[in-house]
């Protein structure tokens, strides 16, 4: 699991995050971090950078599921809940996950509430890196036409609105939901760091 270290300082080496897992805490906060990440949103955030505005501002860390077996979309005719019939996450995507989820635990970190979209791929990324977690369909693919988008981005806005303040949460989801609500594009295993109004503060590359 890599971390694209990218702070808003200037580019860093990429580390992985197992290199990390033994700090005791997360970085100290950057002088003038979170105006900088207002105003470039776009810059790539080391993990502890943007965890520590995380902690300092609260709001919602959207994630894209981690990374998959190939291919688009998933096969003809598959079912929500079965997930052999899915495309489902693959090995590096499996350790990635479990990675993420030990170096947040050695930050003695804990988001405040995890949700995930009902897909496999969503449901196996937020298991194996946060334990428990609340399906909810608004996480829900709309990728090819499914679901139905304009409800659901309205669902996914009005729970920002409503997020009391302080309050941090993870929502594990599909790349068009994340798109939808920001505008900005994520790889597989990106963190977007949005705040209740759903503006894009920071974002942290996870990748395999």
């Amino acid at each position: 699991m890599k971390l694209d270290s990218k702070a808003v300082s200037g580019p860093l080496p990429r580390r992985k995050v197992l290199a990390r897992l033994g700090a005791a805490v997360a970085a100290p906060l950057m002088t003038g971090w979170f105006a900088l990440a207002q105003a470039q949103p776009e810059r790539r955030a080391s993990m502890a950078d943007l965890v520590s505005l995380w902690r300092q501002s609260g709001g919602v860390l959207l994630i894209r599921h981690a990374a998959t077996e190939s291919g688009l979309g998933d096969p003809p005719g598959f079912v929500i809940g079965q997930c052999r019939t899915q495309r489902n996450l693959n090995e590096a995507g499996r350790q990635a996950s479990r990675a993420l989820g030990a170096w947040l635990q050695a930050q003695n970190f804990k988001p405040d509430g995890v949700r995930s979209s009902q897909w496999c791929r969503c449901q196996d990324t937020a298991r194996l890196a946060f334990g428990a977690f609340e399906d909810w369909s608004a996480l829900n693919s709309t990728f090819a036409g499914q679901g139905d988008q304009a409800a659901q981005q309205l669902a996914l806005r009005e729970r920002l609105q409503a997020l009391p303040a302080g309050r941090t949460e993870v929502w594990v989801t599909h790349q068009v939901n994340m798109t939808g609500l920001t505008g900005a594009y994520p790889g597989l295993g990106e963190g977007f760091l949005v705040d209740r109004q759903g503006r894009l503060l920071a974002r942290g590359e996870l990748a395999a």
